[in-house]
């Protein structure tokens, strides 16, 4: 692409920092919590209508329990692969914390639910796609893909996402960009499972020989579960809530729990979740049983040379704006392992540099969504 086009779209990026922010404010103040499919749904109608709006070509994607997703595509240039431009519109915040901590900008930075992780990545996706249509419509094909149940390990959305990432010559995962300015080249894999034990009630004092507690077998699983952890793997387990019992006087006959592993992706998972299940399985104290009742499973992003000639890419164009970045690994999870997993080489983290997500302090820094606009635009243009 030559150097006429490389500098309208950076100058038209610079000119939009202001709409920007007015979608991001939009954005953030739209509770779109992975289990709130009315405000997913909200969020879905306001990036289809941005990008549509924009001139893509525009679907969305109906699901029966998770926010829709909304996928759109510049035709580009013919006969070339796709790159897609991927991003989440969940967040793991409940509802009514928009109203409580509704988006504020105080100096340089930007707060609210979401504003990092990551809907300034979406609003940053969604202005590289229009900057591509008004400017480049001959660059590089390009799909748009928007999910609403990431945070929940994209139960519904992960067909769609490998469907889309299929053949892709890049794809970019606007998850916040590190505090450092880096973006991220390896992601450990996640499970996420929940799982009950039930046992048999007694009276604890009169007759406790006549039940089954099971919360003992609970504690039992907790103690071998996180025997999983293995520092020199890089492998960790923990169980995160338990819940049980109905009163201090009594045999518990049932008890809940919450397991995360992590693991990088030198481990084989399957083996590892064989393992995880043969725990939670068994029977630890007679009369007891225990099954799962949710799972959730996020693929490893693993680094490749393909997945580092992107990343030089992108250092290329970056430095053409003065900005220094490297790839990072992080115990994180995100759908970069699924695009990944087809053979489409991947960066995650791309998006407006933020920290401290999924907390109340979660910020974004506001002078970073131009330059990082920038630099995935000009990449773009230069595969």
């Amino acid at each position: 692409m030559n150097t006429d086009v490389r500098t309208a779209v950076r100058g038209w990026l610079a000119a939009r920092r202001g709409e920007m922010l007015e979608l991001l404010e939009a954005a953030v103040n739209i509770d779109s919590g992975s289990s709130h499919k009315p405000g997913a749904d909200r969020m879905a109608s306001l990036m289809e209508s941005f990008l549509r709006d924009a001139g893509l070509a525009t679907q969305r994607h109906p699901l029966a329990d998770h926010g829709d997703c909304v996928s759109a595509t510049l035709a580009g240039r013919a006969g070339a692969p796709h790159v897609l431009l991927l991003g989440h519109m969940d967040t793991v915040f409940p509802v009514g914390t928009a109203q409580r901590r509704p988006f504020r900008i105080d100096g340089d930075m930007a707060y609210g639910p979401g504003v990092a992780d990551m809907k300034a990545g979406l609003v940053m996706h969604a202005f590289v796609a229009r900057a591509l249509v008004e400017l480049a419509p001959e660059a590089a094909p390009i799909r748009v893909l928007f999910t609403g149940d990431e945070e929940v390990a994209s139960p519904s959305s992960r067909q769609i996402t490998i469907e889309k990432a299929r053949g892709a010559r890049a794809v970019f995962n606007a998850e916040p960009g590190r505090p450092s300015g880096n973006v991220v080249t390896g992601r450990k894999g996640a499970f996420f499972i929940d799982f009950e034990v039930k046992g048999v009630a007694a009276h604890a004092g009169v007759a406790p020989e006549k039940g089954a507690s099971a919360i003992e077998a609970l504690a039992r699983k907790v103690v071998e579960l996180h025997e999983l952890n293995d520092r020199s793997l890089g492998l960790s387990a923990n169980v995160g809530t338990v819940r049980g019992g109905m009163t201090v006087n009594t045999v518990a006959d049932h008890a809940q729990a919450q397991l995360d592993v992590r693991y990088p992706g030198n481990v084989d998972h399957q083996e590892l979740r064989e393992k995880i299940l043969r725990i939670i399985c068994r029977e630890s104290v007679c009369n007891t049983h225990a099954h799962v009742t949710h799972e959730g499973i996020f693929l490893p992003l693993v680094a490749s040379e393909a997945g580092q000639r992107l990343l030089a890419k992108y250092q290329e164009s970056a430095k053409k704006l003065d900005m220094k970045v490297d790839g990072e690994f992080t115990g994180g999870s995100a759908d970069s392992g699924l695009t990944a997993s087809v053979g489409a080489p991947t960066l995650c983290a791309t998006g407006p540099v933020g920290g401290d997500v999924h907390t109340d302090r979660e910020w974004l820094r506001v002078d970073s969504i131009v330059p990082r606009a920038q630099a995935l635009a000009l990449t773009i243009l230069d595969l």
